[in-house]
């Protein structure tokens, strides 16, 4: 490992920035953290199976991060009547630059007296990585009153928020940071690598080096320097099984996909023409992947790669299934599988859009139809079949005008059945936060045309233009467990322990 590559971890906070305006110093003592075994699942995929806690409010964290280097951190606390109550829980001036993307690790294994914990990771065009512990629990209200009733908007402190320290593996922009097990961060930037660290010390595993493309000419808009090559890789996604993991690069009209047990390359696959062409890629477009997401259905695995404003869905054997766009397309921003029922492996794919809606789409075999345009070159031959637009979020009706830069789906139970709940961001700085009953979805995926669903229970202000959301369903707070500044130093003491081992 070269000495640019490791990790500059900082001393913890004792306390965080919830005030609007306050921001955290830099880290200077390199000192570890604590760090779980991992629960078999995400904080967004947690259920709440009794039904007092079904009753009870819900709590969603939400983390935003923002062109104006703010990652700010709320509670969106929905109510039995859909009210929804918002809350500043911290908020930290994190870069020099924009923040460009954000994530959440799974929560840490509950222990008897102690609290759980999550760990945040925030990515920027400064290069740097910053790490923070926050609290999976709802913040105490006690003493919190005469705080919120001094400032212009409600303020739920939580002293379980605090900044570990900066990674600095990249020489580049972050371009994406994925927690795909809580002992591992994987991050992507647009110096062409992609980093592995374990975050029980936070030193670097392994560099995976994506080949920097040669130039074959330079598509519009474009921002690399002169008489550079447009590189660096947009976005990765691992494979449920940790084996496997896929990227899309900048200037290349390619795939690659990567052995993780060994970090070395494990195949190529080149996007045709023809295929180009079918999601409006032409020869002055870059057809360059934008996004790349792995998703289970009732079909088997299969993974979806966005482009500027279409989406080609793909089959393990790598062959094109689908694509996902109806015309006129939109411009895509974000894109993510949701599941809808897990006995059956039942799930739809949800893109975002430039004009304000989520769509959801059903990729199941015996919901595609065939399209009937057909492109100038590849006369004779089929076009690719197309995605059942299932429902749609948002939109003009909704009052959403803008675009959704990003979102985040939490799939919670109620006395109702199973519900979605959706943090949608915008550029205009506002967080809108959305419900749709996963029984809404199952009989839209029945009916012919596609059915504008969920319903719009609140809008946040943050006053900052959001780039990038993450969210995650708060666990109720353990009876007679309470925030102690002491645990500190029983994590210390922890951590001696695992550095022996």
């Amino acid at each position: 490992m070269s000495t640019q590559n490791q990790s500059k971890m900082g001393k913890r906070k004792r306390t965080d920035g919830a005030l609007n305006g306050a921001s955290t110093q830099a880290p200077t003592n390199g000192k570890k953290t604590k760090t779980s075994k991992l629960p078999a699942k995400t904080p967004a995929k947690t259920e709440n199976t009794k039904s007092s806690e079904a009753s009870s409010p819900l709590t969603i964290q939400v983390v935003t991060g923002s062109y104006d280097r703010i990652l700010h951190g709320l509670t969106a606390t929905i109510l039995p009547d859909d009210q929804v109550e918002f809350a500043d829980t911290f908020l930290f001036n994190a870069h020099n630059s924009a923040i460009r993307c954000v994530a959440l690790s799974p929560p840490s294994a509950p222990e008897p007296g102690r609290l759980q914990k999550v760990m945040l990771a925030s990515g920027s065009s400064d290069e740097r990585i910053n790490v923070y512990n926050i609290s999976a629990h709802p913040p105490a209200r006690k003493h919190q009153d005469a705080l919120s009733s001094v400032m212009p908007r409600k303020i739920l402190e939580n002293s379980k928020n605090r900044e570990l320290g900066t990674l600095l593996h990249h020489s580049s922009t972050i371009t994406k940071l994925a927690f795909p097990t809580k002992s591992k961060l994987i991050s992507a930037s647009e110096d062409s690598t992609i980093a592995v660290t374990r975050t029980r010390d936070w030193s670097l595993l392994s560099s995976i080096k994506a080949p920097i493309p040669k130039p074959l000419g330079r598509p519009s808009g474009d921002t690399a320097a002169l008489g550079a090559t447009p590189a660096g890789v947009n976005d990765f996604a691992v494979h449920p099984s940790m084996k496997l993991m896929i990227s899309v690069s900048r200037g290349e009209r390619c795939m690659r996909l990567w052995n993780l047990m060994t970090a070395k390359k494990a195949g190529v696959l080149n996007f045709s023409r023809d295929m180009l062409q079918e999601v409006g890629e032409g020869k002055h477009s870059s057809g360059e992947g934008r996004r790349v997401v792995w998703g289970n259905t009732e079909d088997g695995d299969e993974y979806c790669v966005g482009f500027d404003r279409d989406a080609l869905v793909f089959g393990m054997d790598s062959t094109p299934k689908c694509r996902i766009m109806p015309d006129p397309r939109r411009k895509i921003h974000e894109l993510c599988y949701v599941t809808i029922d897990e006995a059956s492996d039942s799930a739809l794919l949800a893109i975002s859009t430039e004009d304000g809606k989520i769509l959801f789409f059903s990729t199941r075999s015996e919901d595609l139809t065939q399209s009937s345009s057909t492109t100038e070159e590849g006369k004779g031959k089929a076009p690719l079949p197309m995605a059942k637009l299932v429902a749609q979020v948002g939109g003009k009706e909704a009052g959403v005008s803008g675009r959704i830069k990003d979102f985040a789906v939490v799939k919670v139970s109620g006395e109702s059945g199973d519900n979605l709940v959706i943090a949608a961001g915008s550029s205009d700085g506002k967080l809108r936060i959305f419900k749709l009953g996963v029984a809404e979805l199952r009989e839209a995926g029945t009916s012919k045309a596609a059915k504008t669903t969920g319903k719009l229970l609140g809008t946040y202000e943050t006053q900052n233009r959001i780039t990038c959301v993450e969210a995650f369903k708060m666990i109720p707070r353990p009876e007679g467990v309470e925030d102690s500044e002491d645990e500190l130093d029983e994590v210390s003491e922890d951590e001696d322990d695992e550095d022996d081992d």
